[in-house]
């Protein structure tokens, strides 16, 4: 028998755990470096299976000299591979970019569109990347739930959820409006910095006696 979803923490002490975020870190930023709304798509959409650092390393000389669909059009899948080729599956991540490109080129007058759906219909773009793409570059409230934030939604009561929309959703209901903006940057921070998965520092916690999780660290 699967033990219970834990039930959302009230509200005042998740408006304290966010209260404590903002203190500490007033304005959290995503770590993949970009230069305009289709390098961050397209860091994004490499950084699938990949660390942050491990992309930004590949991608400082790619973005140094392609920061549209039509430059990377130009580079070609075989330049393209050249620059990324220490990033995890960049056979098929080189040909979904160079996809999405032309379809960037072709039906968006080589913009990136700034609507959740339009943005999934692209080559290697699922729902995280699209949200991601959506808060950092457009501030638009959308929560990109990747490993850390499900772990850290779940074991902190903060945003239960089965599955990563659900998670995405309860945290959309549980956070105060004025956090929304940066609550899945505090939370992916706090994921991958002090709520690790397999030994939680919780004793560097700052929301330590807020948190119910019960296999607290010494």
């Amino acid at each position: 028998m699967k033990p219970a979803m834990r039930k959302p923490l009230p509200y005042h002490v998740i408006d304290e755990i966010f209260a404590r975020f903002q203190a500490a870190e007033p304005t959290p930023e995503g770590e993949l470096e970009h230069v305009n709304a289709y390098t961050l798509v397209v860091a994004v959409a490499l950084s699938a299976q990949a660390t942050d650092a491990g992309v930004n390393k590949a991608t400082r000389a790619l973005f140094a000299k392609v920061t549209t669909p039509q430059q990377m059009l130009d580079l070609g899948e075989d330049g393209l591979i050249e620059h990324i080729k220490t990033i995890g599956l960049y056979r098929n991540k080189a040909k979904n970019v160079l996809k999405m490109s032309r379809i960037l080129v072709d039906e968006y007058g080589g913009e990136v569109p700034c609507s959740r759906a339009a943005l999934e219909s692209l080559p290697g773009v699922g729902r995280k990347t699209a949200n991601v793409v959506l808060n950092m570059w457009w501030k638009h409230p959308a929560q990109a739930v990747d490993t850390h934030i499900f772990r850290v939604g779940n074991r902190t009561g903060i945003a239960p959820g089965k599955d990563v929309v659900a998670v995405e959703r309860a945290i959309e209901d549980n956070v105060p409006a004025p956090y929304q903006l940066h609550a899945h940057h505090w939370m992916i921070l706090h994921g991958r910095y002090v709520c690790v998965a397999r030994k939680p520092k919780c004793p560097a916690c700052l929301i330590r006696d807020l948190c119910p999780f019960e296999e607290k660290t010494e």
